[in-house]
């Protein structure tokens, strides 16, 4: 118990110093999601890429396809190269590709057209549903990324270590089913309130302790 308070008093010690820069990414996230549906599009991509992979690769991977046009135009062939350096990069090439035919009408992308009206939950299960590559992790992170999910969970292993840490979990799980996933979620929450941190201030916090910087 004596543990679990240093810990926690360290954490919102960590927080105190890092709240306005989280904040302010935060409110970058938000103008994202303002933003054309090509630049929405790219960061669903640079989701679909991060599982198992370096999240400063995968955006140099991203930011290099949509500077070049063939994030939006290329078909596989011509984009597999460029993103080799993500793991199972053959994969993800073809989900970025399937991603982009679902999203588009008319030779165009329309990802808002499929977001809008939606809370941040349904917005979640519309993508697990029907992107390949996206499961809950993936969706939960971009739909932070756009302003629109910041009380969603992003439960990858870094999280899901720290929360091991503070005892909000017993152990990290092998594998995350959908019934798991939101069970884990839910706890973060309530710690978070206990905390006196935002729930979609958490994974920032974590990720600036693990690295030192404030990423996405």
């Amino acid at each position: 118990m004596a543990r679990a308070s240093r810990e926690l008093a360290a954490l919102r010690a960590q927080y105190r110093r890092r709240r306005k820069e989280i904040a302010a990414r935060l409110a970058e996230f938000r103008r994202t999601g303002s933003a054309a549906d090509r630049k929405i599009f790219a960061e669903l991509c640079f989701c679909i890429l991060t599982p198992q992979s370096k999240a400063l690769v995968c955006d140099r991977i991203i930011q290099g396809l949509a500077s070049s046009g063939l994030l939006f135009d290329g078909n596989a062939c011509q984009i597999r190269p460029h993103v080799r350096h993500a793991r199972f990069y053959r994969n993800k090439t073809g989900y970025i590709v399937g991603a982009r035919t679902l999203l588009s009408a008319s030779g165009s992308l329309r990802i808002k057209d499929k977001l809008n009206g939606k809370d941040p939950c349904a917005a979640r299960e519309w993508l697990v549903k029907n992107i390949r590559g996206i499961g809950y992790k993936e969706a939960s992170h971009f739909l932070r990324n756009i302003g629109m999910g910041e009380d969603l969970a992003i439960l990858d292993i870094h999280i899901l270590r720290n929360l091991k840490r503070l005892g909000v979990i017993q152990q990290v799980p092998r594998s995350l089913t959908r019934k798991r996933y939101l069970v884990i979620e839910e706890k973060l929450r309530r710690f978070a309130r206990k905390a006196g941190i935002p729930a979609g201030h958490l994974d920032l916090l974590f990720w600036s302790m693990a690295t030192g910087m404030i990423f996405k």
